[in-house]
């Protein structure tokens, strides 16, 4: 049996990206990848555009919750091989250290809760950065098992075809 990479996704509140990616990484490739998503300043709850973003595609949403990075920092939490920062505010050197030295990426998506975007634009925002996760992780999980921590950072640019089993919005 071949062991799950495990992979953190930061976000400052981890409401939206930061589980949008953690559900899809868990979703399209689960048999591979253990995927967990925190913050430094965890939502009360999921931001309900982005529940709208997985509901179509994503078995089970019951699993997902903001949660503080700070969770992942102590001897207890599970040790990562890769923590990827979708913004600049949780990105090195922003973030804490986290057990086991695991690789640092930055994957970085324009926030669809920034201040001063009307209601129909924070929807096709949401709904712009999905894809743009969907992308991101298609290619992170078509790179060999052997070098998807070292080729991480270089996905971004990758156009894969979204997976059949998400909508297509």
């Amino acid at each position: 049996m071949t062991r799950k990479y495990k992979v953190l996704f930061l976000c400052r509140e981890n409401s939206a990206r930061s589980i949008m990616a953690e559900a899809l990484l868990r979703e399209l490739a689960g048999h591979r990848f253990e995927a967990f998503s925190a913050g430094p300043e965890p939502a009360l709850r999921i931001h309900p555009l982005t529940v709208a973003q997985l509901r179509p595609g994503v078995s089970d949403l019951g699993v997902l919750c903001p949660k503080s990075w700070l969770e992942f920092t102590g001897e207890w939490a599970p040790r990562m091989d890769l923590v990827v920062a979708l913004d600049a505010s949780v990105a090195p050197p922003h973030a804490p250290a986290f057990p086991g030295d695991p690789e640092l990426s930055a994957w970085h998506f324009a926030d669809p809760l920034a201040d001063g975007i009307s209601e129909s634009e924070r929807v096709r925002l949401f709904q712009k950065v999905f894809w743009q996760i969907v992308r991101q992780l298609s290619a992170f999980i078509e790179a060999p098992q052997d070098a998807l921590l070292s080729r991480a950072t270089s996905a971004r640019g990758a156009r894969p075809r979204a997976p059949a089993n998400l909508p297509n919005l």
